[in-house]
């Protein structure tokens, strides 16, 4: 491997990092990119390696929310427990499996999600939601089975679709909600990364420098999401909606992969 592939790479992974811990999506950068830098790699090897530098930057940016944002612990570590294990679900139903199917079905989801937040402007400044502890829980625990099994599965805008959920059900805000989707990004990088280490997948040679590159890019993306607050939020919400949109339908229309 050449110096200059692993610099290109590391660069790559300071970018994932830094918007993944403001609004997830940082596999919208880091994998493609990473395909096509390191062609003679089997995909499976490379979406593998890149599990260890996604989680090193959703782990620093995950610190600086928990030190910031107050969230419910309990309940929070039995969601990072079931989203742990669905994404573990995901990833190996993947193995065997094609997620072709589903990507028009995502696509259009997407669109619905553009629309809605681009012409409703309080959407994610925070709105009250009357539901009991049972019922938050219960919510919680559903979000966290469907979002973890589709981030193992399929993956990208994960983190995005977590946040559209913690907004739209449990009427949380921009800053409430990234906080959240940081902490279940880390469980489902965690049980993907499991069962890859099972099978092998994963070369350290590169994902130990790309996770220092992504874990600094993540410090910097949370410190700059908790100075500028939800507006900010809303605003890169967007961008990385959009941009998850335009990557899946390149990949229905033009690639039909």
């Amino acid at each position: 491997m050449d110096i200059v592939t692993i610099g290109l790479l590391c660069t790559i992974a300071f970018a994932a990092g830094f918007v993944d811990a403001i609004v997830g999506g940082g596999g919208l950068i880091q994998t493609p990119a990473s395909l096509v830098l390191l062609p003679s790699y089997p995909v499976a090897t490379v979406i593998g390696s890149l599990k260890i530098p996604s989680f090193s930057g959703t782990a620093i940016a995950a610190r600086q929310y928990f030190k910031r944002v107050a969230m419910n612990g309990k309940r929070l570590l039995l969601m990072c427990a079931v989203a742990a294990a669905a994404a573990f679900a995901g990833s190996q139903l993947l193995t065997v499996v094609s997620n072709r199917y589903m990507k028009p079905v995502i696509f259009i989801v997407l669109i619905i999600v553009a629309i809605y937040t681009y012409f409703k402007k309080d959407f994610g400044q925070h709105t009250h939601r009357d539901h009991s502890p049972q019922t938050v829980l219960w919510y919680s625990l559903l979000i966290s089975v469907v979002i973890g099994f589709y981030d193992g599965f399929i993956g990208p805008g994960a983190g995005s679709f977590f946040i559209l959920a913690f907004i739209s059900i449990l009427g949380f805000d921009f800053l409430q909600a990234s906080a959240h989707a940081k902490m279940l990004n880390l469980a489902t990088n965690f049980g993907s990364i499991l069962l890859f280490l099972g099978k092998g997948s994963i070369l350290w040679p590169i994902a130990i420098p790309m996770a220092i590159c992504n874990a600094l890019g993540g410090f910097a993306g949370a410190k700059l999401a908790l100075k500028k607050g939800n507006r900010f939020i809303r605003i890169f919400f967007m961008i990385i909606v959009t941009a998850t949109l335009l990557r899946f339908g390149y990949n229905i229309f033009f690639r039909n992969a």
